[in-house]
């Protein structure tokens, strides 16, 4: 016969509280262990849940965007075209649709697919490393300090929450605006040198 005590029931209690949250077993584990506090709930599920977008199959985003199912099935072997995780059968959010859009845009101008796709996996490469550098800058340089400060658990958890919502739209206008200044200047230099 097995007895629990009441730290093992209140770890159990955790444990169906987070379960009950969506989180995983890595994550349940990493709070259990410390390395995330209560206050980092919020945050961790609007990264681990964010909002569910509208989501398309693969076939319903090939039937609305116009391009062939396995043109998009190579977009996502290339990681250019990436579903959301869960579920059976993969979906991709219906705002893929305005990216499929623009690389047709490009294509119909002119710019070769396979070069595209190809630049677009360097691209995502370098894109991924930088985005899992910022997510390490955020980690240390906000999160511990929030945790850091103590306070109240609730209400560390909602700053962390709004300030990952608001420093996430501004790195993203951050990116936008360096890709496009970079963009100008090499079609400058391009324009400008000499054969």
């Amino acid at each position: 016969m097995t007895w629990y005590g009441d730290a093992h029931l209140d770890r159990l209690r955790r444990i169906r509280e987070l379960q009950q949250r969506g989180f995983n077993l890595t994550v349940i584990q990493r709070f259990l262990a410390g390395e995330l506090e209560p206050s980092d709930e919020g945050l961790v599920a609007a990264v681990t849940h964010p909002t569910a977008p509208q989501t398309l199959t693969l076939s319903e985003l090939a039937e609305r965007s116009g391009v062939a199912e396995p043109l998009l099935a190579s977009l996502e072997q290339a990681g250019l075209l990436v579903p959301i995780e869960g579920g059976d059968e993969a979906r991709y959010p219906a705002d893929d649709l305005d990216a499929i859009a623009a690389g047709m845009k490009l294509i119909a101008a002119g710019i070769p697919l396979g070069s595209l796709i190809e630049l677009g996996k360097e691209h995502a490469a370098n894109i991924d490393r930088t985005a899992r550098q910022a997510v390490d800058l955020f980690d240390h340089h906000v999160r511990e300090r929030i945790q850091a400060e103590g306070g109240e658990t609730e209400a560390a958890e909602r700053k962390l929450l709004a300030l990952f919502t608001e420093l996430l739209e501004a790195s993203g206008t951050l990116v936008r605006h360096h890709f496009e200044r970079t963009l100008l200047r090499a079609a400058r230099e391009h324009i400008e040198k000499r054969a």
